[in-house]
């Protein structure tokens, strides 16, 4: 499996959502992490993306 270089805390800055954000689509998604910066997995990272994309991106304000 190889790895994006992308830890949690870049997603969520990349993606304008909060650390805890993205720590709750890992949680659905079933996939692991300890810390903000973890670093992800290429299949995580996409699994992410594509939900942040289906849900239509960062909540509004």
């Amino acid at each position: 499996m190889g790895f994006a270089d992308l830890s949690i805390v870049e997603i969520a800055e990349d993606h304008h959502l909060s650390v805890d954000n993205v720590f709750r689509l890992c949680d659905r998604l079933q996939i692991s992490y300890k810390t903000p910066q973890t670093r992800l997995a290429l299949e995580d990272v996409k699994a992410i993306i594509e939900l942040i994309a289906q849900e239509g991106g960062p909540p509004s304000s």
